[in-house]
């Protein structure tokens, strides 16, 4: 049975913590003197109000969340939190459809993005720092957040909430307290922050813009302050900067503890996923830089910037730009349509498959050829070393299954919407993966996803929350069995 209570207990506790960032924004629309302030200050009260609600709810709770309760708990923390993250915006009049308003939040919290605004700089400091501040929180999920600085909050717990919530198959433990790891992970995310926002800072950008562009930059989440993203600036060090952050970003957040903490530098580039992870960017940037020169005419240091920098935004689901890739050769497309898919490390504030799935998937595929060879031969799965469990490598077939299905059932609701073919297939996979910019000239980062049908932003919507959950998170609350009481 679901401990409903517990879960109404830590929603309410989380949405103190909701109440508490909305305060923030209210402080900046004060001193900015912008109209914002008075639709912070009442999303502010109504987030405090509902948490008293909440937690008179699971007043008499016990301590004991199960992992059917903990699933639940993830789920319906972020769905509620982008139900009152939505709220400056619709009390506001900045987005005053109800649908837009969601989606908008809900693209923030799980980094994807994409934005139905076709204008961002009319809109108050207030809002754009809520904007980027959605993505920020959402980088490494609401709950581990709370893990790090309430670990008393979820209790024994804490380790089904991080299973729930954390990304990709395999998770590396730094340390046996789960709640001290988190705080390390959060010191890490903090820290490349703020070096973020000095270079952003060194580099020409004004304190608003950098703390924002930081704050984006490192949850690879892609909101921008201004409608050409990084183009707006011009300049090349301030691009540079933006790529070696993001790349720092799609980097397993344990591996960058040892790293960074313990000296152990070595350890990235023993690591199977880590390589793979600088072997597809460095093949990608080389084959589009080539084309570029070649069909486009570009300079040598345009090429590989533009290239590097749509690769990397591409591989860790960022989605931000400095060039017009709708002008570019159409195979460069299907380049970033698939590191799109592929998605960098797991650990890490990124979307998408993971570099560790296609890893194990290649050794899968070996084994099998070796199979085919030695029939009675024993061939178990090793990753750095360590054999993987059949019950993981179910998993991952059962993922990547259902992964693929998701993507073909979404698009076949958009074709049947009158979106066409090619644009479908890449809103589809672009959500799922949380990347939210498209590579065509219809939808992406040049124009608005507003002009979507209203019930294809709520299936976008949806899309971006299961795959910021990895999907199974969410889609084992529509089974049967979930409910039933044993």
């Amino acid at each position: 049975m679901v401990n409903l209570p517990l879960v109404y207990k830590i929603i309410g506790s989380l949405l103190f913590l909701l109440g508490t960032l909305l305060g923030i924004c209210v402080a900046i629309s004060i001193f900015y003197g912008e109209d914002d302030m008075m639709p912070f200050l009442i999303s502010t009260l109504l987030t405090i109000s509902a948490a008293f609600v909440f937690k008179y709810m699971g007043r008499n709770a016990n301590n004991n969340l199960s992992r059917r309760d903990s699933y639940l708990l993830v789920t319906a923390t972020w769905v509620v939190f982008t139900f009152f993250g939505m709220m400056p915006y619709v009390i506001g009049g900045y987005i005053t459809n109800i649908t837009d308003a969601f989606f908008e939040t809900m693209s923030g919290f799980t980094t994807t993005g994409a934005s139905i605004l076709n204008s961002v700089e009319w809109l108050p400091h207030g809002i754009l720092y809520w904007r980027t501040q959605t993505q920020w929180i959402g980088g490494l999920g609401i709950v581990f957040f709370t893990i790090a600085i309430l670990p008393s909050m979820v209790g024994s717990g804490s380790v089904k909430v991080f299973a729930a919530e954390a990304t990709g198959p395999m998770r590396s433990k730094m340390h046996p307290r789960l709640s001290t790891m988190a705080k390390w992970i959060w010191t890490i995310y903090l820290g490349l922050t703020i070096a973020c926002m000095l270079s952003f800072y060194l580099c020409g950008m004004d304190w608003f813009d950098s703390i924002n562009y930081s704050m984006t930059t490192t949850a690879t989440g892609g909101f921008s302050t201004h409608n050409d993203s990084t183009t707006y600036f011009n300049s090349a060090s301030i691009e540079y900067v933006s790529v070696i952050f993001q790349f720092l970003a799609g980097i397993n957040f344990a591996m960058l503890y040892l790293a960074i903490f313990k000296l152990r530098v070595g350890a990235l580039f023993k690591s199977s996923e880590f390589k793979l992870y600088i072997f597809l960017i460095v093949a990608a940037t080389t084959f589009i830089m080539y084309l570029l020169m070649t069909r486009n005419g570009y300079g040598p240091e345009r090429a590989f910037r533009s290239s590097l920098f749509h690769v990397v935004s591409s591989m860790t689901t960022t989605g931000i730009f400095n060039d017009d890739a709708a002008m570019w050769p159409h195979i460069t497309w299907v380049v970033m349509g698939t590191l799109m898919f592929f998605g960098a490390c797991s650990g890490s504030t990124t979307g998408g498959f993971k570099c560790i799935r296609l890893v194990m998937i290649f050794k899968v595929l070996l084994n099998e050829f070796q199979r085919i060879l030695h029939p009675n031969a024993v061939l178990p799965v090793k990753i750095n070393g360590q054999t993987v469990s059949q019950q993981k490598l179910s998993t991952l077939l059962a993922f990547f299954a259902i992964f693929t299905f998701m993507v073909a059932i979404s698009t076949t609701i958009m074709i049947a919407a009158g979106i066409d073919t090619t644009n479908a297939i890449v809103i589809a996979l672009s959500c799922i993966s949380n990347v939210g910019a498209s590579l065509t000239t219809e939808i992406g980062p040049v124009l608005s996803w507003g002009e979507l049908p209203q019930y294809i932003k709520w299936t976008c919507s949806f899309l971006m929350l299961v795959g910021r959950l990895e999907i199974m998170s969410v889609l084992v609350l529509f089974t049967r069995a979930f409910w039933k009481d044993n």
